[in-house]
């Protein structure tokens, strides 16, 4: 039987810029919940307590959150990669307290406990393999069988739609054979290489993952918290006024406050001590954060709001993620929509979208009136003047005039 796991969550995460400037990738929030607290009650309801948490970037954030594990039921023991020399690196990190077969998984994802169960239950080495409509933006995995015939990193050209999804059983013998390869080319230690071993001697197996949700770009988050949403319970532990109509599966945190005339489109879920409302719409798959204010005749629709935003009079917010501690002028809205209706596309990046807002960093103050334009990348501590018009990207601390 299995019983540890090592969670690699060391990177920043610099695709998801400006919303990992002030945290690690890890610990953006899907449903509330730092994506990496998702992995972790997985690890531990597949039967797995020892969970090896490597950090680098950002770590104390982790630390501070998670701090040994017991109130996940878990027990986390936290190593440091000081230097970002590949995945491969990370691993090794991690050597001197993995003393048996292991689960390694990579932190930005989201899968099931019992297809964690599964691959632990496959003798290793074994790698968790699933399907995707573009496999040319990950590992493209070619399989006989059970086992693992090929594995290509980004081909322009795949040869099939399988890809690899980044959790492995393996055995401590890996580390050996790490040290053993040696540096790639770009001077790191790549876990891929030792892969690559694995394949030519054929002993490489493979897993289907019955479910899988992978966050590379901030727009994955909206992804992500459409498929979460919807498994939710419902549950109100705040107040709702007479006059507030909910629909469907809303959650409502301590000390919130739903005010008369609010009307909610569930699957929602809405933080502690918030206010909403009154008189605000707020559209199904959206998740508001703590000590946030959303307010009069606002309408809020598909969108991530992270803790402390306010988004307070007449405002239109859709398909967008906002950071943390915002502040929303009256009057300034989101567009989501092209005339066109053709995909967004993100600083030359394709977001599969054609519903797709901003994405907006930490403490962003808008101006009354605002305008923001479709796809439009807003970093961390910017301030927008009154009446102005956003678009493309805005870098961190710049002044809108």
């Amino acid at each position: 039987m299995v019983r540890e796991c090592v969670i690699l969550a060391a990177g920043e995460g610099k695709r998801m810029r400006p919303l990992t400037t002030n945290r690690p990738k890890v610990m953006l929030p899907v449903g509330n919940k730092p994506m990496l607290e998702h992995l972790i009650e997985a690890v531990r309801d597949s039967g797995i307590e020892k969970i090896v948490l490597v950090v680098g970037y950002g770590e104390r954030s982790i630390r501070d959150y998670f701090h040994d594990g017991e109130c996940l039921g878990v027990k986390l023991h936290y190593v440091v990669q000081r230097r970002q020399l590949g995945t491969g690196d990370a691993l090794l990190s991690a050597r001197s307290f993995v003393r048996e077969d292991f689960i390694l998984l990579n932190g930005d994802m989201i899968i099931s406990s019992s297809d964690i169960s599964a691959l632990s239950h496959i003798e290793a080495p074994a790698m968790a393999v699933t399907t995707s409509t573009h496999p040319q933006d990950f590992g493209v995995v070619t399989l006989d069988g059970l086992y693992v015939t090929g594995l290509k990193e980004k081909s322009e050209h795949p040869e099939s739609d399988f890809i690899n999804a980044g959790a492995y059983h393996l055995t401590s013998g890996i580390f050996t054979t790490l040290t053993t390869l040696g540096c790639s080319p770009r001077g790191e230690y790549e876990l891929t290489d030792a892969l690559t071993a694995f394949i030519s001697n054929g002993s490489l197996s493979s897993h289907t993952l019955s479910s899988w949700l992978d966050i590379g770009y901030p727009w994955d988050l909206l992804s992500a918290n459409e498929n979460f949403l919807p498994g939710l319970n419902k549950e109100i532990l705040g107040e709702v006024e007479d006059g507030v109509v909910l629909k469907g599966i809303v959650r409502l945190g301590e000390g919130s406050v739903i005010r008369s005339g609010t009307y909610i489109e569930g699957p929602c879920i809405i933080g502690k001590n918030c206010i909403i409302g009154p008189h605000a719409f707020i559209r199904g798959s959206t998740a508001i954060g703590n000590n946030c204010h959303i307010g009069h005749s606002v309408e809020l629709k598909n969108s991530v709001v992270m803790d402390g935003t306010k988004i307070p009079h007449f405002n239109y917010v859709g398909d967008s993620v906002i950071g943390k501690d915002c502040n929303f002028g009256a009057g300034t809205k989101i567009a989501n929509l092209r005339h066109d209706h053709s995909e967004v596309i993100i600083c030359g990046q394709r977001t599969m979208r054609r519903k797709m807002g901003a994405i907006i960093g930490d403490n962003v103050l808008f101006g009354i009136n605002c305008s923001v334009n479709v796809g439009a990348v807003i970093g961390s501590n910017v301030r927008i003047s009154p009446h102005s018009y956003v678009e493309g990207w805005i870098e961190e601390g710049s002044v809108v005039l």
